[in-house]
C-alpha cells in the first residue's frame, strides 16, 4: 500500500533524515520512534503530501506522492487518509458530532450516522452534543480518533497522540486506536517518542538523520 524509497528531508544545510525507506501493507500497525525534535512529525507531514522532500519517492498504491499536484494530493487525503495529533486539533466551536463529521462532510456524504456510529465505537455514545470543553483530555484524543477514521481512510497517521495524556489515558487510548484501525484493516504509522507506546505495533522503527532502523523486541 504504502511504499518509502530513500526519501530525504534537509532544512537549509541540516539533514533532517535522509535514505529513509519502508514498506507499509493493509491492516499493518507501525511505530517510529524518536526524541523530540529528530524530525518524525516531518516525516509524517512528507508521506501525507503536506511537506516535500529533497529526493526519494513515496508511493501510496502506486502513485508517487511526490509527482502529484497540490489539488491531487488534497484529494488523496480527503479520501484515503486519517489524521490523529497530539493537540487534538477539534474545533471549540462545534459539537462532537460536528467534529467527527468533518471529514465527511468534506466528501459531500451523509453524515450522522456513520458519525454517530463512529462516537459509540470510542466510547461516547450519548455525548454527541457536548461542547469539546465538557470533555477530559482522554475523551477529546477519542473524539480525534472517531473523526480520523469516520470516512474509513486506508492509512491512518498518529503523530504523539498520547503526548497530552496521563500514563492511565494513554494506553487506554492507544489500546483502542490499534482496535479500531485493526478492525477496519487500515494501515497505520506511530509517531512517538515513547518506546512503551510502540509497543503495541507489529514492528518499530527507530528514525536518525541516516534514515529507519529496525528496533528488536
Amino acid at each position: 500500500m504504502l511504499t518509502l524509497q530513500g526519501v530525504a528531508k534537509r532544512f537549509g544545510g541540516r539533514i533532517v533524515f535522509d535514505g529513509v525507506s519502508l514498506e507499509l501493507g493493509a491492516g499493518e500497525y507501525v511505530a517510529i520512534v524518536g526524541d523530540s525534535g529528530i524530525g518524525k512529525s516531518t516525516l509524517l507531514n512528507a508521506v501525507a503530501g503536506l511537506e516535500p522532500v529533497d529526493a526519494g519517492s513515496i508511493l501510496f498504491e502506486g502513485k508517487n506522492l511526490v509527482s502529484l499536484s497540490d489539488d491531487e494530493l488534497t484529494l488523496l487525503r480527503r479520501d484515503h487518509f486519517g489524521f490523529v495529533f497530539q493537540a487534538f486539533h477539534v474545533l471549540p466551536q462545534l459539537s462532537v458530532e460536528q467534529n467527527v463529521a468533518l471529514p465527511l462532510l468534506l466528501r459531500g456524504m451523509t453524515s450522522s450516522e456513520k458519525a454517530r456510529a463512529a462516537i459509540a465505537s470510542v466510547g461516547l455514545a450519548g455525548r454527541e452534543a457536548s461542547p469539546p470543553r465538557e470533555l477530559s483530555g482522554g475523551e477529546l484524543q477519542r473524539v480525534a480518533i472517531a473523526r480520523a477514521l469516520v470516512g474509513e481512510p486506508k492509512l491512518v497517521l498518529a503523530d504523539e497522540p498520547t503526548g497530552n495524556l496521563d500514563p492511565e489515558n494513554a494506553r487506554q487510548v492507544l489500546g483502542l486506536f490499534r482496535t479500531l484501525v485493526k478492525a477496519r484493516g487500515a494501515a497505520a504509522i506511530l509517531a512517538t517518542h515513547s518506546e512503551q507506546a510502540a509497543a503495541a505495533c507489529d514492528r518499530r522503527y527507530r528514525l536518525t538523520a541516516a534514515g529507519l532502523s529496525p528496533l528488536p523486541w
